[in-house]
């Protein structure tokens, strides 16, 4: 690879990362605009922008242009990956969740 040239991201790469996950988890409720995903995930609207750019690159995301108006939603994939990532992250605050109590009922010494 040349020097000062960025090594291409992969899809895991972008989809494991929590204001990416955050984006798709939120445009599984609905089509949105991207100013109000951007405040949902705690995200600057720039770089909520570039995701969608990423997300929309690997055909998860489309947008809609009406006049000044722009918003965007999952495609097919993306509701796939979105109802992957969700049981995922549902399974993993579980696991969260019984460490937490593993660790409540330690005695101390």
């Amino acid at each position: 690879m040349e020097e000062g040239t960025k090594p291409q991201k992969d899809i895991l790469d972008l989809l494991l990362h929590d204001k990416p996950v955050g984006v798709i988890l939120s445009l599984k409720e609905g089509e949105k605009y991207a100013s109000k995903v951007s405040k949902e995930i705690d995200c600057t609207y720039t770089h909520t922008l570039k995701i969608l750019s990423e997300l929309k690159s690997y055909g998860m995301v489309e947008f809609e242009k009406k006049g000044r108006i722009k918003k965007v939603r999952l495609t097919e994939l993306g509701e796939d990956v979105a109802h992957g990532l969700e049981g995922l992250v549902i399974r993993l605050e579980r696991i969260e969740r019984k460490e937490e109590k593993k660790q409540k009922k330690k005695p101390k010494q």
